[in-house]
């Protein structure tokens, strides 16, 4: 790798980097100043003790977190809130734990700042002379889809947790109303930031500068322990320079060659089963890194590939970031959601989106 194709790959992982961090440290100091504790119990009150209308609430509100503020940023943000509101009304915590987790990745199509790999198509698409209407067209009727099936799949597996109903709990109590009233401020203004267009990296930069200046002016003992992701993101740049290694050394040749061309539905099933399979081994960026060649300039066909990418990545620990960080909000809450169960079913949704959404592509593209 010489210097030119250095300082290229670095000014394409760095804001992901700098988002990923930033973002993670916004979650922590709003999950320290209560914002999830009170907004789990305002979920709760708003359904009226009704099990089935607290999770299509809990539902809209991971869909419309996902499209607007990115799928990690409601791993980090709205898993909390999900856990939150299970210990406040005695739910059974997988059933949002899970809404939360596959909503995150299956919901994270429709924009490009849904999804840090979206944001990576963006930049294929604008240097090929499309752009971000280009982008959200073509991206609507998959997204629909993908959204639809998971809902109805988690509804289906959980079935019996929503029927019944509950007694909201007492309002939380104990939290700084200034500080509290600060980060929830901040968790509703970066949203419409992102939908904006501003640099997911430098909104999430500017928001955990912010709550880390009025912490530690309000309570400095809240910064103790932050769990910032350093070995993450370590771990993601140095497979994102292995895969950029190989792809310059062939192996973007071999992947556009094993894939049929065209953008008949078996040709872009064969694109998003190959985005969501790498996803699984590897990771989803990486994965999005290495597979970018075969869209060959098509919409469509890159398209298809975020499908596989954004939607399919449900069956390894590892397969997406977000998938990290809603494990690591997992345990911060002691809440635990057997991997034996998890894998299978995560599967069963990911054949089930990831080809239901590519069909959808095919018939309006």
């Amino acid at each position: 790798m010489n210097g030119a194709e250095a300082v290229a790959l670095t000014e394409r992982l760095l804001p992901v980097v700098v988002f990923l961090l930033a973002i993670t440290v916004t979650a922590e100091l709003s999950e320290r100043a209560g914002v999830f504790d009170v907004a789990g119990h305002g979920v709760a009150r708003l359904a009226g003790g009704r099990r089935w209308v607290l999770w299509v609430l809990f539902s809209a509100l991971a869909v419309v977190a996902t499209v607007v503020l990115s799928l990690d940023t409601t791993a980090v943000l709205l898993t909390p809130v999900g856990l939150a509101v299970a210990a406040q009304v005695g739910l059974d915590p997988r059933l949002l734990a899970v809404t939360t987790l596959w909503i995150a990745n299956t919901g994270s199509l429709l924009l490009p700042v849904s999804n840090l790999t979206n944001l990576l198509a963006l930049h294929t698409l604008e240097r090929d002379g499309a752009g971000h209407a280009d982008y959200v067209r073509a991206a609507a009727a998959p997204a629909l889809v993908a959204v639809a099936v998971t809902l109805a799949l988690v509804a289906l597996l959980h079935r019996r947790s929503l029927r019944g109903r509950y007694t909201a709990a007492a309002p939380p109590a104990g939290h700084d109303p200034v500080l509290l009233r600060l980060a929830a401020g901040v968790c509703l203004v970066i949203g419409p930031l992102f939908a904006l267009g501003a640099p997911p990296w430098l909104v999430a930069l500017a928001a955990a500068g912010v709550l880390l200046a009025v912490t530690a002016w309000r309570d400095r003992a809240q910064l103790a322990g932050l769990a910032v992701p350093w070995l993450m993101a370590a771990g993601f740049v140095a497979v994102s320079v292995v895969v950029d290694v190989l792809q310059r050394h062939g192996l973007s040749d071999l992947v556009t060659a094993t894939l049929p061309r065209g953008e008949t539905a078996g040709a872009l099933l064969a694109v998003g089963g190959a985005g969501a399979g790498l996803s699984n081994v590897a990771n989803n960026l990486p994965a999005y890194l290495a597979l970018e060649p075969v869209a060959g300039g098509s919409v469509t066909r890159l398209l298809a590939l975020l499908v596989g990418t954004n939607a399919g990545p449900l069956v390894t620990p590892w397969a997406s970031l977000a998938t990290l960080l809603w494990i690591q909000r997992c345990r911060a809450r002691d809440v635990v959601v057997p991997w034996r169960w998890l894998a299978p079913a995560g599967l069963l949704c990911a054949v089930l989106v990831v080809t239901s959404s590519v069909l959808a592509l095919a018939a309006v593209r």
